[in-house]
């Protein structure tokens, strides 16, 4: 398992549009991805979860990756998230 911090930068937080977008990049990998808020922890996977959490702009949040493609889920999770639209 790996673990990182991550900051969110986006103007307007994680709304509908980008998180839909993270959740179509994570779901091709096999690794278990978590992203944790505040507290709650929801799977990077569900549409609903991640945005349930409503992240806003600055935001630090915690992504855990376990599995066999965890390095590379990560990378893409994180540079989905870095992503501006």
């Amino acid at each position: 398992m790996i673990q990182q911090t991550v900051t969110i930068n986006r103007k307007a937080g994680l709304y509908a549009r980008p998180v839909n977008r993270l959740v179509q990049n994570a779901s091709r990998f096999n690794a278990d991805i978590f992203l944790t808020y505040k507290g709650r922890k929801v799977n990077v996977k569900s549409v609903l979860g991640v945005l349930s959490l409503a992240i806003p702009k600055q935001a630090e949040i915690i992504l855990e990756v376990s599995g066999d493609d965890e390095i590379e889920a990560l990378r893409e999770v994180i540079q989905t998230l870095e992503t501006q639209e």
